[in-house]
């Protein structure tokens, strides 16, 4: 028998009472229940919750829902429990946030679980472009030529080196499972690929199991913002929404200090602040982007010697200093550098950034900066504060817009060598 689990939390970090957003008349859960239901394969669907609201919401147009532990440390564990009150054969894990799911992208996930009783567990994945690769919340995989997956990572894999062309398979957080490997699950070792790229499914390919991604047509998004849930709003009403803009149109990136060119650590002497602890690579990182023709803004709440030292040293022309107004100061930097909106991206890491965030077409967060300030970000960098953080996003900007050379090449660096400092 296939059953297809829908976990649905009512606490999301980033959404709170995510499963009962009202979308077109219905909550969000409805829309993913009354999708799963027309799978022809499957012959259970249910809703597992750890919030009776949930549970009565999905009893209330007919649903059927089991009750969960809330301790659950993933969305396996959380199915596993179900396993325990629910027998079958093959459990597939459709997500509760995804209301567009396309329900014969899920057939085909269970008739292909069906036809190899050989694969431990199945999934979804789709192609996605180049400048979408470099986002680390995208995670992609690696197949081979049957199907099975390689390796899965939020790094762009395969890494295109020397400007080589590569395409891209973007995984879908819809899993089959076999009964056997979720009774396995709670006991496999968790291995250093998962610790390192916070990916659970990494846990399963360690272990030797054989994971088989099927490919799909690109699907729409998921719920997990403010955002992205008036997104799927103007999506289901038939309506269509703003896109955001692209890396490969950015012409202006502004950044802050404290935290984000800087592990946040201030260093007094007695006559007062007087140390403060950059990365070259983040200095590096701005003299690429100016000589490819991006400007750099520096942009601080705080002001000191040390930090205008430091921007004078890079050659940095655009820079405000002891800033509490930022939103304001960014359309005054955008005016200075003759950038729009869509031209521009920030990186900040707390709540005083917040406002250059809504003036800014991109904005970027940390991973370290608080979760309400990287929900608020269009992303989340993977490189800490202080570590090359705005080096990550420089070389992602540098290869949207196709100047790979620079970064990847002896040829590409001397063209610009001579004028660098770090």
């Amino acid at each position: 028998m296939v059953a297809i689990v829908i976990p649905a939390r009512y606490g999301s970090t980033r959404l709170p009472g995510k499963p009962l957003a009202d979308i077109c008349g219905k909550p969000m859960i409805q829309h993913v229940y009354e999708r799963a239901c027309e799978v022809a394969a499957a012959q259970l669907v249910l809703v597992a919750t750890d919030d009776e609201r949930v549970a009565q919401a999905v009893q209330g147009f007919g649903g059927r829902c089991v009750m969960t532990s809330a301790h659950h440390p993933s969305g396996t564990d959380r199915l596993a429990e179900v396993m325990q009150q629910v027998p079958a054969d093959i459990y597939l894990n459709l997500q509760g946030d995804e209301p567009l799911v396309r329900p014969q992208d899920v057939q085909r996930l269970a008739e292909g679980m069906l036809a190899a009783p050989d694969v431990a567990v199945g999934t979804l994945c789709h192609a996605i472009d180049a400048q979408e690769a470099l986002n680390p919340n995208a995670v992609k995989v690696v197949l081979a030529d049957n199907g099975d997956a390689l390796y899965f990572s939020r790094s762009p894999i395969p890494y295109p080196r020397d400007a080589a062309e590569a395409s891209y398979l973007k995984h879908v957080g819809v899993y089959a499972y076999r009964r056997e490997v979720l009774q396995r699950y709670a006991r496999l070792p968790q291995p250093m690929t998962e610790r390192a790229e916070k990916l659970g499914q990494l846990r399963l390919m360690a272990a030797g199991l054989k994971l088989r991604a099927y490919v799909v047509k690109p699907t729409g998004p998921g719920v997990d913002t403010p955002e992205c849930l008036e997104r799927v709003r103007a999506l289901m009403a038939g309506q269509q929404p703003g896109q955001l803009p692209s890396l490969a149109n950015i012409r202006l990136l502004i950044t802050d200090v404290d935290g984000v060119l800087t592990d946040g650590g201030l260093f007094y002497d007695a006559t007062g602040e007087c140390m403060k602890r950059f990365h070259v690579r983040d200095g590096l990182g701005m003299k690429l982007l100016m000589e490819s023709g991006i400007q750099v803004a520096v942009l601080s709440g705080r002001d000191s010697a040390t930090l205008r030292k430091r921007v004078a040293d890079l050659g940095i022309e655009l820079s405000m200093f002891g800033v509490k107004d930022k939103a304001a100061a960014c359309h005054e930097l955008m005016a200075q550098a003759r950038s729009t909106p869509e031209q521009t991206a920030c990186i900040g890491d707390d709540s005083i950034d917040l406002p250059a965030f809504s003036a800014c077409g991109l904005s970027y967060a940390v991973p370290e900066a608080p979760s309400y300030v990287r929900n608020a970000a269009t992303a989340v960098l993977s490189t800490p504060g202080g570590q090359g953080a705005f080096r990550e996003l420089a070389d992602a900007i540098l290869q949207a817009q196709g100047k790979q050379e620079l970064l990847g090449s002896a040829r590409g660096y001397a063209a610009v060598m001579t004028r660098m400092a770090q």
